[in-house]
């Protein structure tokens, strides 16, 4: 595969940001010019449309959209990968605009503070392997995404089910004293390197956990050869992959669809 070079080749980052949701699908999952999955979790990141593709109907999209997500909370993922009216014709049927999500790069080899993959007192990181260690890593990212408590058997589900080609996802702990305080995960696909799952355990913020965990994903990638990383940040997140280097290349609008 041709590894990315730039990091305004947008086309290769939404199609690894497509590659690790649609991994969500356990349920359900379709990349046409409908790109949906469904986890079946009962959280809204965790189930939704990702793009609509030119040559879609609307109003069929939406009408399929809301027929195979019922019964789940969802969401519109409007980027710049799907057609140019969709987000009007969302607002005109009824959903409502709840924010954006930033699409941030870097080429790694400008990314600032790759040494601080051991800069945290303390802390160790290894790569997950073993359903036990799995499952330990699940339930410590699921509380900073919200996931709640009677959800985290469905979470583990869908991580084991994930139908990822093996090695393409490396999935990262961080522990300190032996507790699995911080996550994070690379997928190495369409030539980038997309960094997700990036997490600290509330009482463990502020030490430089997560950045360390970045690091330790993004060194993974160059060593694989990979040029261009990409990822989602959280507005917390944002200040702190932008310390490292990564610079905004375009945003989803995320819309809650429209009450029945």
């Amino acid at each position: 595969m041709t590894m990315v070079d730039s990091i305004v080749d947008l086309d290769a980052q939404l199609a690894n940001a497509r590659d690790y949701w649609l991994g969500w699908g356990s349920a359900d999952r379709s990349d046409r010019d409908l790109t949906l999955f469904r986890s079946d979790v009962s959280h809204p990141q965790l189930n939704g449309v990702l793009r609509v593709g030119h040559g879609a109907s609307l109003n069929e999209a939406v009408a399929e959209a809301e027929r195979r997500l019922a019964g789940v909370p969802w969401m519109w993922w409007v980027g710049p990968d799907s057609r140019p009216d969709l987000a009007d014709h969302l607002r005109a049927t009824g959903a409502v605009e709840i924010g954006t999500l930033p699409v941030m790069a870097v080429r790694l080899d400008q990314v600032n503070g790759l040494d601080e993959v051991n800069g945290s007192p303390g802390l160790e990181i290894e790569q997950v392997t073993g359903p036990n260690t799995l499952r330990e890593w699940a339930h410590a990212y699921a509380p900073s995404f919200a996931v709640a408590p009677d959800q985290l058997g469905q979470v583990v589900l869908a991580e084991t089910r994930r139908p990822d080609k093996p090695g393409s996802l490396v999935r990262f702990a961080g522990r300190v004293n032996g507790q699995l305080v911080g996550t994070a995960a690379l997928l190495d696909r369409r030539g980038v390197a997309g960094v997700y799952v990036v997490t600290t355990s509330e009482e463990y913020r502020r030490r430089g956990i997560g950045t360390a965990l970045t690091a330790a994903a993004l060194r993974e990638a160059a060593d694989r050869g990979l040029r261009v990383a990409t990822l989602q940040p959280s507005l917390i997140g944002e200040r702190v992959y932008r310390r490292m280097g990564f610079e905004p290349v375009a945003a989803y609008r995320m819309f809650s669809p429209a009450q029945s």
